[in-house]
């Protein structure tokens, strides 16, 4: 339950037992007429979302000075757009010219609405929120600055979390969740992501969830956190909003930068039917003001006016751009529009190298097709002996291996073209040929550079160069070809493809932990996915354990953790072939 729901509407004030008792702004205070004194009315036109304003002349003039782009066609109407601080602006008005108002319930819902903004602002300034999740039904832990963060959206109900890449959005929005405590929930994610927020629920937050599937809607199943994808919510738009989420999250909420789509006008009709509303973007648009217009607008209607307002005060009128970006920054954060962290702001938290593991999602009848073309080697195996199981066994691993790489690496592409677009520099990683060929294709437009161990020595060379001197932010690197190689300037290594031995990958990781490496904390993400042989690899490296990969030390794997990788690679051949017997 937010504090703020003990507010006085007529003061402005919380409870005596409250801590923090903000005075309530005086641009907010209630008109008091004299009888008869009154310069013209104030209505509303639902259809419109509309507060509609007829009065003297005088007033009217003053009132497109107000609202430019709040023109009606009368010369005495004018119409502003409603919203929490659309109304403030308005009762200030009233306090010089009152208007007699045709509406008294609609207003003085508004009217509460900012009054309850300008404490909320208030207190974000002077004393911000930092969330205890002692007593919540929330499994984890956060860093300081995630606290606030968390604190921050239970503060702001409505607003933008746009901490970089690798700074714990998820998780803060989680805890989030646990402290609103109002559910369902709906979460609204990219395709490749359900899966990992799905996972990350579970492992944080005592809730049933359920991914919503197809375009066609059916019967939902009780739950208490549903997971869409962006593409579906067309389809979605009316079962969804009928639901009556009470929170709604938006993840990669820079899906919704443009208008005019059917995804965005259901993100929008959702998002006004909910009580409150969140995104998450570590990658904030506002040099290209209209995207963060449409963005904020779903996630606070009107919040910075309408469109035309926003475009004369912010906007270049000829490239559209914004005109001073820092300082459209520093507004939407004193706004309580957006929360924005960065890695050098929060570094002294963080520790030197961060392992995450993110679940994705893989093709499942791409898999299906290459696992079908190894059922001869499998049937081999059935009566193989000696050296000539051996061979067998090592090549169908290395066949599904390359069945899971290739079957989830559209996915991996999307989630690396989510870092490249936050500005990210990331290394990444994989085994076979085949999947690299994959990334080539879908991250052409990245102009990656490659290393795997198909280039000569002076192609390598100018691969490294080209990566250290800035030309690209990608380079694509096979995690058997890393010897020797110096890429400190990377801000991201991901693992698309995963290696049974721990060592592969902490060698891969320190090809950009390095002394010289202009980055204090690294980020590595193992993206894994449910189908094929991800799950096996994963228990054996621990990546199942926490969030951080507890059991992947910096040091040479002991002759037992060899042989452990042997045994996991065996038996999950063995599981391969009970798998192809019932195809």
């Amino acid at each position: 339950m937010n504090v703020l729901d003990d507010l006085d509407w007529d003061t402005g004030l919380l409870p005596d037992d409250q801590p923090v008792r903000p005075p309530l702004p005086d641009y907010l205070a209630n008109p008091n007429p004299q009888p008869g004194a009154y310069y013209g009315t104030l209505d509303y036109a639902p259809r419109s979302r509309a507060w509609v304003i007829k009065a003297e002349p005088g007033v009217m003039q003053l009132c497109r000075r107000l609202f430019p782009g709040g023109e009606g066609r009368a010369k005495k109407t004018v119409r502003v757009p409603a919203g929490r601080r659309a109304a403030g602006d308005i009762n200030w008005l009233m306090l010089r010219y009152p208007l007699e108002i045709l509406c008294p319930q609609r207003w003085r819902d508004s009217l509460e609405a900012a009054r309850r903004l300008a404490v909320q602002q208030q207190l974000q300034r002077v004393e911000p929120l930092t969330i205890s999740t002692d007593k919540a039904e929330f499994f984890g832990e956060l860093l300081g600055f995630q606290a606030e963060g968390a604190g921050f959206l239970m503060r702001m109900e409505r607003a933008l979390l746009a901490d970089e890449m690798g700074l714990g959005k998820t998780v803060q929005a989680l805890a989030y969740l646990s402290q609103y405590g109002k559910w369902p929930a709906l979460c609204v994610v990219p395709p490749h992501l359900c899966l990992n927020w799905e996972k990350e629920i579970r492992r944080f937050l005592r809730a049933d969830t359920h991914i919503i599937k197809g375009l066609t809607p059916y019967a939902l199943p009780e739950a208490s956190v549903y997971i869409i994808h962006y593409l579906l919510l067309r389809g979605w738009r009316k079962v969804l909003r009928q639901c009556g989420f009470p929170v709604i999250v938006f993840d990669e909420a820079q899906e919704l930068r443009h208008r005019g789509t059917e995804k965005y006008a259901a993100a929008a009709s959702l998002a006004d039917n909910a009580e409150a509303v969140i995104g998450l973007s570590g990658t904030p648009i506002y040099n290209r003001g209209g995207e963060i217009y449409n963005v904020l607008n779903v996630l606070d209607y009107h919040a910075l006016g309408d469109a035309e307002t926003f475009a004369r005060a912010w906007l270049d009128p000829w490239k559209k751009t914004v005109l001073e970006p820092e300082l459209l920054g520093q507004y939407l954060k004193q706004e309580g529009l957006m929360l924005r962290r960065t890695k050098e702001q929060v570094m002294r938290e963080l520790p030197p190298k961060r392992r995450l593991v993110q679940e994705i999602g893989a093709d499942s009848a791409v898999y299906a097709a290459l696992l079908e073309a190894i059922r001869p080697k499998l049937a081999q195996l059935l009566h193989a002996e000696g050296g000539e199981k051996a061979l067998l066994l090592e090549q169908v691993s290395a066949a599904e291996r390359q069945a899971t790489g290739v079957a989830k690496a559209p996915h991996v592409c999307a989630f690396v073209a989510a870092l490249l677009q936050a500005g990210e520099r990331v290394l990444l990683f994989a085994h076979h040929h085949r999947v690299m060929d994959a990334y080539h294709n879908g991250l052409r437009a990245y102009a990656p550079v490659f290393i795997t161990g198909r280039e000569t020595a002076a192609r390598k060379e100018k691969s490294v160069a080209a990566f250290m001197e800035g030309k690209t932010r990608l380079c694509v690197l096979s995690l058997r070809a890393v010897t020797g190689l110096n890429l400190q300037e990377a801000t991201c290594v991901v693992f698309g493809e995963l290696d049974w031995s721990p060592a592969v990958h902490t060698q891969a990781e320190d090809r950009a932990h390095r002394i010289g490496s202009t980055q204090d904390s690294l980020l590595c993400y193992y993206l894994v996915s449910s189908e094929g042989s991800d799950r096996d690899m994963q228990e054996l490296l621990g990546l199942k354990v926490s969030q951080f990969v507890q059991l992947m030390g910096d040091r040479v794997p002991s002759a037992e953790e060899v042989r452990a990788a042997q045994e996991a690679a065996t038996k999950r051949v063995a599981e391969l072939i009970d798998t192809v017997r019932g195809l």
